[in-house]
């Protein structure tokens, strides 16, 4: 019988094309699942072939476990009994007990086989999938296999992969035999279908489609820098240049149009907006947001956000349908873009001017005419006046040095009389929130910093926004809720 074990793993070995190894413990973990079939009761079975004479032995095994993890006297064994066997034995560990093995010929050929098989075939497929992981590939070339509940499954060389109803381009009807190009997702090695996921939808789909139309991306004389897209329907690509020789929009689209009509024809009609990428934002979302024109724009750093201003007529343009233009250049560019007409521009800049200005005239306490010059110069708040250089304000062609140095003294004294008074209202704060049951001087002191500065402040918030504030947990964040309502209800 050893000698028919070797000979049927050497025979399978060669078959399958896989190392006797895979096969010689598929075979133990058949003669296992027979050997189990003995004990009415849950068991650990191990079977153990010599790989060089095809004798085996079977053992019945149990793991040592403490008392907190003990679960089964069935597959497990308490650490203290396990002892009383072998003093040197530790936790994890396994004791062991010799059983008879059965003959091999008893299993059933078939159901030796089956378990044979299939140990075989997910050997073959990790090996076929740690191939095809090793070339790197991400832009897959493949045939529609089969249809599941809406989902794809694609099949390229050996390998099938799964391409999900919402990685499909929208109102996309694959068949059965068309062909298909898709990008990698993810490997999923827990998955017990396909492994390999795919996408239509994802962004580096778009790149690799370019990259294999137009060989000066591959050749690095060419960049895509970004894309964005609204699948099936429109998309945006930023490219650059890298020789001052090749204009990167012009071979991007190809004689004709040759290279871009043939990204669009593999993605269902999508139509692709090749832009130039550049180095200065507002350029950059100027370019992205073609073909609209732009009147001009207002580029706030601290919010990463742009004002965009558009004539009234172009504002459809600019804005797309639903959307689309302004959104797929906004996630080009990675730029919050805000569109308004020129009215809507002005309307705006005026209340800010009037606020601006209001606010300078308080804490300055100066007069309107100065307010309206250091507005028009471009300052926004009292820290800009009190700590930009004092070079750039004697510039300001009204202002001499006694005015600059006042203005900058008022605006500091603004500023201390702000923070003291913030600070004020945080001990006050502090005061009242401690004395609330559950809430620590840290909390308190955080909540008042952001004008929770009493028990009915903190009772008036809802869970979600105290947890946004202060970053506990929800469920401390409904308990201390609840303790600050309790008045309400006595």
């Amino acid at each position: 019988m050893s000698r028919e074990i070797l000979l049927l793993v050497d025979a399978l070995s060669r078959e399958k094309s896989v190392d006797k190894e895979v096969v010689f413990e598929a075979l133990e973990s058949a003669l296992a699942s027979a050997t189990k079939k003995r004990f009415s009761d849950e068991a650990d079975v191990r079977v153990q072939i010599d790989r060089n004479t095809g004798e085996y032995e079977s053992f019945r095994r149990w793991e040592v476990m403490d008392d907190e993890t003990f679960e089964t006297p069935d597959i497990h064994i308490k650490l203290e009994e396990a002892q009383k066997r072998n003093p040197d034995i530790q936790l994890g560990e396994f004791i062991e007990e010799p059983l008879e093995s059965i003959d091999f010929g008893r299993i059933g050929a078939q159901a030796a086989k089956q378990v044979i098989f299939q140990k075989i075939r997910d050997a073959e497929r990790e090996q076929v999938l740690s191939d095809f992981m090793d070339r790197k590939e991400h832009l897959i070339s493949g045939t529609v296999k089969r249809l599941e509940r809406g989902s794809a499954i694609i099949e390229f060389g050996k390998i099938e992969a799964l391409l999900p109803r919402e990685q499909m381009i929208p109102k996309e009807n694959l068949r059965i035999g068309d062909r298909v190009k898709a990008h990698l997702l993810r490997v999923d090695r827990s998955a017990r279908g396909p492994q390999v996921i795919l996408s239509r939808t994802s962004n580096e789909l778009l790149v690799k489609l370019f990259e294999l139309e137009v060989p000066e991306i591959e050749e690095n004389l060419l960049e895509i820098v970004s894309a964005a897209r609204d699948p099936g329907s429109r998309a945006k690509i930023a490219v650059q240049s890298h020789d001052p020789r090749i204009d990167p929009i012009g071979t991007c689209v190809g004689m004709r149009g040759s290279r871009v009509q043939g990204v669009t024809n593999e993605l269902a009609g999508e139509r692709v907006d090749i832009i130039l990428w550049a180095e200065d934002p507002a350029t950059y979302v100027i370019n992205a947001l073609a073909p609209a024109d732009v009147s001009s724009i207002v580029v706030d750093e601290e919010k990463h956000s742009m004002d965009v201003v558009v004539e009234e007529e172009n504002l459809a343009q600019t804005i797309g349908r639903g959307g689309q233009n302004v959104r797929l250049a906004s996630e080009l560019t990675g730029w919050e873009l805000n569109i308004m007409t020129v009215e809507q521009s002005n309307e705006k800049h005026s209340v800010e001017f009037s606020k601006t200005r209001a606010v300078f005239m308080e804490k300055l306490d100066v007069d309107e005419e100065v307010a309206d010059i250091l507005v028009q110069e471009g300052f926004n708040t009292l820290e800009e006046v009190a700590y930009v250089p004092l070079e750039e304000m004697l510039e300001i062609e009204p202002f001499d040095e006694a005015t600059v140095n006042e203005l900058r003294s008022r605006a500091r004294n603004a500023l201390l009389t702000a923070a003291i008074a913030s600070e004020e209202q945080v001990e006050h704060g502090i005061e009242d929130l401690l004395k609330l049951e559950g809430m620590d001087e840290q909390t308190a002191r955080t909540l008042a910093s952001k004008g929770v500065a009493t028990q009915e402040q903190l009772a008036d918030l809802d869970v979600d926004e105290l947890v946004e504030l202060s970053g506990m947990d929800s469920g401390r964040a409904n308990t201390l809720i609840m303790t600050a309502r309790a008045p309400w209800f006595a």
